[in-house]
């Protein structure tokens, strides 16, 4: 059965992108079978990992809106055991056209029940809002990761943020938990660094990762060359702290 994990914090600019797609990519890497989904309208996962793939013929707005079918939404990457689900911007006007359908919470949750034999893992990279988008990755999922960001007000929407997990948990999917909490551009020269960290050590307690992902250039730049940080370069500090946090991964959500 696959295991779905979904990549969510409404707050922009926490490496919710970055992590989705290294975290997808070093699964594939590892030799599971692994299905990345693009949900965010401003397809930065897409455009992330563009060196890995051709043309694009169908994104998830064909998927969810035209009701396309999956298999010809899926493109297979250069990474054996990676496929991808693009995003495009036409997923901008996705909100407004799901508003109006039957069981709207639940249209890609329907579409994922049958991709259970061909995936061990599917990674959702979500937009970062609390609409629709949003709603039906989290009813879909198994568990999410929440990237914090060791900046000020890193914790700043978090309240939110839980708050519609506690509904989604309660009113849509009962099965979703808290997979884990994950520190991003953490800088261990900055004080500010470790009081984040603290932070949200005493707030989530077992639930933060013990892996955290550094502040490191070369993770920033990998994406503008369309290629995840393990390929764009697999010694810099980035690349590993990635692979540490999958093995985590592997060994927390069994």
């Amino acid at each position: 059965m696959a295991k779905i994990i979904s990549l969510v914090n409404q707050k922009g600019g926490v490496g919710k992108t970055t992590s989705a797609i290294n975290i997808a990519v070093n699964l594939a890497i590892i030799e599971e079978r692994t299905l990345l989904i693009d949900m965010d309208p401003q397809a930065n996962a897409t455009t992330g990992v563009a060196d890995l793939y051709g043309e694009v013929n169908n994104t998830v707005y064909d998927l969810l809106i035209k009701k396309t079918p999956v298999e010809d939404c899926i493109i297979n990457t250069q990474i054996e055991n990676l496929d991808l689900i693009p995003s495009s911007n036409d997923l901008v006007g996705a909100e407004i056209e799901l508003v109006s359908m039957m069981a709207r919470e639940y249209q890609l949750k329907k579409i994922l029940e049958n991709m259970d034999s061909k995936y061990k893992y599917i990674i959702i990279d979500c937009p970062p809002s609390l609409g629709l988008l949003t709603i039906n990755s989290l009813a879909a999922s198994n568990s999410i990761i929440i990237p914090i960001q060791c900046e000020y007000y890193a914790l700043e929407g978090l309240g939110q943020l839980l708050n519609t997990v506690r509904l989604v948990q309660k009113h849509i999917n009962k099965e979703l938990t808290i997979g884990g909490v994950l520190l991003t551009m953490f800088d261990s020269r900055l004080n500010l660094s470790k009081e984040v960290s603290k932070e949200v050590q005493s707030y989530f307690k077992n639930k933060l990762f013990k892996s955290v992902i550094n502040r490191n250039v070369r993770l920033s730049e990998a994406p503008s060359f369309g290629k995840p940080a393990i390929i764009y370069d697999a010694n810099s500090t980035g690349a590993r702290n990635y692979m540490q946090l999958v093995e985590e991964i592997v060994d927390r959500v069994k």
